[in-house]
């Protein structure tokens, strides 16, 4: 058996984990990282980038949300129902931390709202040589602290499989690990910060911790290797369980088939998911269940978590953007009604064409039919409901009154005009959050709040603080929480060592 002895054991090198592992060395702690993945950076590798609030790329856009201001919205968003230390100590950290992460070679790109009613708080990361304009991506800046982490003197162990935390006389004291030869480690640390990524890809445990079933009434994310071990761990030496759920999302027109037969990489996903007419499909068009009927003001489903919510209330969790011919030219010779940060914004000459290529192309959640009946068929909409629920959406187009929903006058088009198209519409999810219960410290605590000694989590793992939605009005928010509770982490496992002399 291997011995290693370290002030500091970081189990996990994604966001959090980089950041808690940086936090801890700069304050002259010696830290080792634990990683079961032959690279750093986990899940942060595929983020475009953080939440914060009073950064100075805010102060130059003259964009005067204050954390005040923040931190009621948060709370107002939530109802109270989290930690308000923790929300306060994570907003108030933010914009500190987006020039700590300069200071390390990050490069932003600009500061976005990214949701339409949302806040501009979501700071993008510009990839190497990039520059504004152009695809974001947080990759570069997990390579930054990957960097530091190393300047600092980190050790880090890859392709590492923790098995288990060791405690003893009630307090932490490490853990054991296996390596890649199988060779069995044994970490002797003073403390242990747990970033694992959560459980986004267990669908198992999704099934046992959340409303939901992966791959019958949710297609989420699943970044290969976030299995819960870390949460596993810490229930097992005592911590107490909060707030397991899904970072809720929902894109109409995705296709189902690719996310079921477990297309997991960053490219292979956005090959699967996006083309040039899924944009068309986000569109604040016409949505219905499958018993024919509205259920929402399509004109809020530009926040994808609203979004969610209401489409995991209908019948098998499922809805339809249903739009026509007329509307699918207005769109070729005028462009979308709406911009988004993620999908693509390309010209199309023909749109059934396209349409026709992702369909034959495997696309199972987009539909084109030459009648309202053969839609309904294609779909397993209710005909007769959906042809009435259409014939009172004309009309409330035509007048420009919408009795049920109030929606905008400007969003509303009419159903009339062969081809109709259907973009089908299920939950889906960033990944998984919470699971280990911890204080405003990042303590590890029981379910009775008793701090477990020498044991903290963040990001992920840890991440209790949205009550039932996620918090999509002040965008950014899971990879900030993981950056400054990282940080946080990292800071008050060095106070705790030095307090125990």
């Amino acid at each position: 058996m291997k011995q290693v002895e370290t002030d500091i054991a970081v189990f996990g090198s994604g966001t959090a984990g980089l950041t808690a592992a940086v936090a801890a060395a700069e304050r002259g702690a010696k830290v080792t990282i634990i990683e079961k993945a032959a690279t750093t950076g986990g899940t942060g590798n595929m983020g475009m980038g953080p939440f914060a609030v009073e950064s100075r790329l805010q102060r130059q856009k003259n964009i005067t949300l204050t954390r005040e201001e923040a931190f009621k919205i948060f709370m107002d968003y939530t109802h109270w129902r989290v930690d308000a230390r923790l929300v306060s100590n994570y907003i108030n950290k933010s914009a500190d931390t987006i020039e700590w992460l300069e200071k390390m070679g990050v490069v932003w790109g600009g500061v976005e709202s990214y949701v339409r009613g949302s806040y501009a708080t979501h700071h993008q990361v510009l990839p190497p040589g990039g520059r504004a304009g152009t695809p974001m991506s947080a990759s570069a800046m997990m390579k930054c602290l990957t960097d530091t982490a190393n300047e600092l003197g980190v050790k880090f162990y890859l392709k590492t499989q923790v098995k288990n935390l060791t405690k003893e006389n009630g307090k932490i004291t490490g853990l054991i690990a296996e390596d890649e030869s199988g060779e069995t480690i044994q970490v002797k640390a003073k403390a242990v910060i747990i970033a694992t990524g959560g459980f986004g890809d267990n669908p198992e445990w999704i099934k046992k911790y959340t409303p939901y079933e992966w791959g019958k009434d949710l297609f989420s994310v699943r970044v290969p290797g976030m299995t819960g071990e870390g949460i596993r761990m810490a229930w097992e030496v005592g911590a107490g369980a909060e707030g397991m759920n899904m970072e809720l999302v929902c894109t109409p027109g995705m296709p189902t088939t690719a996310m079921a037969e477990g297309i997991t990489d960053s490219a292979g996903m956005l090959a699967a998911m996006f083309s040039p007419v899924t944009p068309a499909f986000g569109q604040p068009n016409l949505m219905v269940n499958l018993l024919g009927e509205r259920f929402m003001n399509e004109a809020e489903m530009g926040n994808t978590t609203f979004l969610a919510n209401a489409v995991a209330r209908q019948k098998n969790r499922c809805a339809f953007i249903i739009f026509d011919g007329a509307t699918a030219k207005h769109y070729v010779e005028n462009g979308w009604d709406w911009l988004s940060a993620i999908l693509p914004s390309v010209k199309i000459d023909d749109f059934n064409a396209e349409v026709k290529k992702v369909i034959e192309q495997g696309n199972n959640s987009i539909f084109a039919a030459n009648s309202l009946d053969e839609l309904a068929n294609k779909t397993g909409i209710n005909a007769a409901n959906l042809k009435k629920t259409v014939e009172e959406y004309n009309k409330a187009c035509e007048t420009g009154r919408d009795e049920i929903f109030h929606k905008r006058p400007l969003y509303l088009r009419t159903v009339k005009q062969p081809n109709f198209y259907a973009g089908r519409a299920f939950p889906s999810a960033y990944g998984s959050l919470g699971g280990i219960k911890i204080n405003h410290r990042t303590e590890v605590i029981t379910k009775n709040h008793e701090i477990i000694p020498g044991l903290y989590a963040a990001g992920t793992d840890a991440c209790s603080i949205y009550g039932d939605s996620y918090v999509f009005v002040l965008p950014g928010n899971t990879m900030g929480f993981a950056l400054n509770s990282g940080r946080i982490a990292g800071e008050n496992a060095v106070e705790y060592i030095k307090s125990r002399g």
